[in-house]
């Protein structure tokens, strides 16, 4: 080729790519700014999408909207009637006599209505059990007791150590007539569900179903980063389990991670509210399943069909205590756990614990966390000393000394990784559930918490915070303040894409 037609070509070349690039940024960044989400979230995107060149917008194409499938869409639209309607029929089911609990519980409750729609219901009995081999112990127990059903949800399922006992116990069950539903994520129990074990139980008869499918294929039509986070064990309708721990034995999980043990806890409930935790994974499993069985009909019908095949039905009251399930993630009320999480730390008067092993505030709350401990409430947040990802360590530490220095005690857990996610405020409230305190729980993951109105509860779970208190060390202002250059740097970096964590 003659040296002027290369030069000619070589600069038609680069302005095309100049002018593609550009219209990337523009185009793209203009989106981003017109989806009007939370500030640290849109700027973060933009600074992606303007410092990396066409990988920015790549990854943006990927991960910067909560994408669902077309198929999930349509069926969540096919399912809001049928929701709704059973929503409705928890009201005045079980009512909760507020008069006798802190006032900041009724406000409570009435948000979390307004944004979830199910109610708080009395009369339930909680178990706090905080040991994994209690945990697995008692689900296994529960699940060689049922008659009708064993539904099982979680992001992680892993084999080993106990897990293989409840495995076995779902056998057992599935061979007398129970019908075993398993309802586990695509990525978090990837391998699993590819496992030899997976197939012999479906062949078995169990019903293993993959939740929010992820290949490369289906990143063309849907964000394969939302996942669904929650935990949950419904037994015969009657029994249900909530809370942080995966279907793992930590004395086998991730040993190599150089964390410790994973410390986590799980609420067992009877009661009303079981109710509601059997009727999230039924739609949960609506929304993944093969429905071709499923025709509609009138909604009535329906709703009866799905509570005979799921074993929905009320459970008569066995306790005093009032729960409520706020189910979060894509596709529902916008915000909602986020919303209520700012509202739990304003209700704060005295004293406001949290733990979770992923702190990465956004900035609303970063400021309700200085606020309160500002007006004088005691703020004790306690986090993993070791945490299983570099990043969020990072991220986490660049809020630290801005919490401390508006008199927040950040406590750092010693004794493995503390996976629990636990908040108490004021000895009547407490949150137990999946969310960290990150953005991708607050607007990616689906999750469930329960907000529990209970001074003697509240109590119980206080009680081990203080435990976890113990096992910690607290963070020294002094300590964060001889940081070097390097490491807030470091932390800074981390920090600013912590809203894309």
């Amino acid at each position: 080729m003659p040296p002027d037609q290369l030069h000619w070509s070589y600069h038609l070349f680069s302005t095309i790519f100049l002018l593609a690039d550009l219209t990337i940024r523009i185009g793209l960044s203009v989106r981003v700014i017109m989806r009007r989400r939370p500030y640290p979230i849109t700027l973060a995107w933009l600074v992606v999408i303007l410092l990396v060149p066409f990988a920015g917008g790549f990854f943006y194409l990927l991960f910067g909207e909560n994408r669902l499938s077309d198929k999930r869409t349509a069926r969540i639209l096919l399912s809001v009637p049928l929701y709704q309607h059973w929503l409705q029929t928890l009201h005045g089911r079980s009512p909760v006599q507020w008069q006798h609990l802190n006032p900041e519980c009724s406000h409570l409750h009435q948000q979390a209505v307004a944004l979830a729609g199910i109610p708080a219901l009395d009369g339930n009995a909680l178990e706090l059990i905080d040991s994994p081999e209690v945990i697995l112990k008692a689900i296994i127990d529960d699940i060689e007791q049922a008659r009708s059903t064993c539904h099982l949800q979680f992001y992680i399922w892993e084999e080993g150590g106990m897990v293989d006992e409840v495995m076995a116990a779902l056998g057992r069950a599935n061979s007398r007539g129970v019908g075993c539903r398993l309802l586990l994520d695509a990525i978090g129990s990837r391998d699993f569900l590819r496992s030899k074990t997976a197939k012999t139980m479906r062949a078995a008869g169990i019903k293993i179903q993959e939740s929010l499918p992820a290949s490369i294929y289906s990143t063309l039509f849907a964000r394969i980063d939302i996942r669904n986070h929650r935990k949950l064990v419904i037994i015969d309708g009657r029994i249900a389990y909530t809370g942080s721990q995966n279907m793992v034995d930590p004395s086998v999980f991730k040993q190599d991670a150089g964390v410790g043990k994973w410390i986590d806890l799980m609420v067992r409930i009877r009661g009303p509210v079981v109710e509601a935790l059997a009727g999230t994974f039924v739609n949960d499993w609506f929304l993944d399943a093969d429905i071709r069985h499923f025709r509609p009909k009138s909604v009535r019908e329906d709703i009866d069909t799905v509570r005979r095949i799921a074993d929905i039905h009320p459970s008569p009251p066995v306790g005093k205590i009032a729960v409520q399930l706020v189910p979060s993630g894509p596709g529902m009320a916008q915000d909602s756990i986020h919303s209520l999480l700012l509202a739990t730390i304003y209700a704060a008067r005295r004293e406001l614990t949290l733990t979770t092993p992923y702190f990465i505030p956004d900035e609303p709350l970063l400021i309700a966390l200085k606020a309160a401990a500002q007006r004088g409430v005691a703020v004790r947040i306690i986090v993993p000393a070791k945490n299983d990802s570099r990043l969020v360590e990072y991220a986490s530490r660049a809020r630290f000394e801005e919490l401390v220095s508006a008199g927040v005690t950040i406590l750092q857990f010693t004794g493995g990784l503390l996976h629990a996610k636990t908040i108490t405020v004021d000895g009547d409230i407490a949150l137990v559930g999946s969310v960290n305190l990150d953005m991708r729980s607050f607007w990616l993951n689906f999750e469930a918490t329960l907000f529990i109105y209970d001074p003697a509860f509240t109590s119980t779970l206080r009680h081990l915070q203080h435990r976890y208190v113990n096992q910690s060390v607290p963070l020294d202002s002094r300590v964060l303040a001889e940081r070097t250059r390097l490491e807030r740097f470091r932390e800074n970096l981390a920090l600013l894409i912590g809203p894309l964590l």
